[in-house]
């Protein structure tokens, strides 16, 4: 090989070299460990700027179960349910899905409640261009979908805080497009939930439900995040899920942090909570519907 033939041949080696790239357009660089915290800041920046690009000044989370479904589908798959079992009635598996299919119908409703709670609050806040108390799911399906479908209904923005996950989870249709955004971080993705909210409104659902109402009621109970309703959808489930009138009771949690929630059973109901609330509270957003009180007078 010749001299320019090795200087050329180096030349095209610089060139491919992973060190020549530009970094901020070398993902396998960003992907490094040591580029965590820059991929953090990426994840806490992105969503921002489109919340400022698309003027939203304040949100409402809407939590709760991916499993829940619509009344239509969760009859059609309880009757399927009793159908497999009445095939082998003493199939204990059987026995079990049906039971859980039962339980599933019974909670079914709080879809259609999730999804006329995101009428009522996107009809009454997004007008003249304004942006106030927009409704922010995780963005996937179940009770999240149903909020988001609401607020599409009445033609509304909503948000999609969606997670990625070891099993795929696809954002749900009904977000607005330009408000869906795929997270990497937990960490992030809460920080999002709870930097804008003006209130938190729980239905009945699993352990990343659980994490997220804990995880605010932690911030909340010191002082670390700005005062909100937490409205639990369904007495019944909550007193079972999460019993805080036990760690009440056992010493564990003050009697007063009973007061950093309520509950609640229909949209009106919620929606008034909210507003009643927030009357007294200047928002820093602008306007808002509510009173320091906790009522529903």
């Amino acid at each position: 090989m010749t001299p320019d033939q090795e200087r050329d041949e180096n030349l095209q080696k610089i060139l491919h070299s992973l060190s020549y790239r530009v970094a901020y357009k070398d993902v396998d660089f960003l992907m490094e460990p040591e580029l965590r915290a820059a991929r953090m800041e990426l994840e806490q920046l992105k969503p921002e700027l489109y919340f400022q690009k698309n003027n939203i000044r304040s949100t409402i989370v809407v939590f709760g179960s991916t499993r829940l479904v619509e009344p239509a589908a969760a009859q059609r798959r309880y009757e399927q349910a009793l159908a497999r079992l009445a095939d082998t009635p003493d199939d204990p598996r059987r026995q079990r899905a049906a039971r859980r299919a039962e339980q599933i119908l019974k909670r079914s409703r709080y879809c259609d409640v999730a999804r006329e709670f995101a009428r009522l609050v996107s009809t009454a806040c997004q007008t003249d261009g304004q942006c106030d108390y927009v409704i922010c799911t995780g963005g996937g399906p179940g009770i999240m979908e149903a909020a988001n479908r609401g607020a599409s209904e009445v033609g509304a923005k909503s948000i999609g805080l969606n997670i990625r996950l070891p099993h795929e989870q696809q954002p749900n249709p009904y977000i607005t497009p330009e408000l869906c955004f795929q997270f990497h971080y937990f960490a992030m993705r809460k920080f999002h939930f709870l930097l804008r909210a003006k209130a938190l409104v729980v239905f009945p659902g699993g352990f990343g439900t659980l994490d997220e109402l804990t995880d605010a009621l932690t911030l909340r109970q010191c002082g670390r995040m700005q005062e909100i309703p937490i409205i639990l959808f369904g007495r019944e489930y909550w007193e079972k899920a999460f019993p805080a009138q036990f760690l009440a009771d056992a010493g564990t949690i003050d009697d007063e942090d009973l007061d950093l929630f309520r509950y609640a059973e229909a949209a009106e109901e919620a929606w008034r909570m909210i507003r009643q609330f927030h009357r007294r509270r200047p928002a820093a957003a602008g306007r808002t519907p509510g009173s320091d009180a906790w009522t529903t007078d």
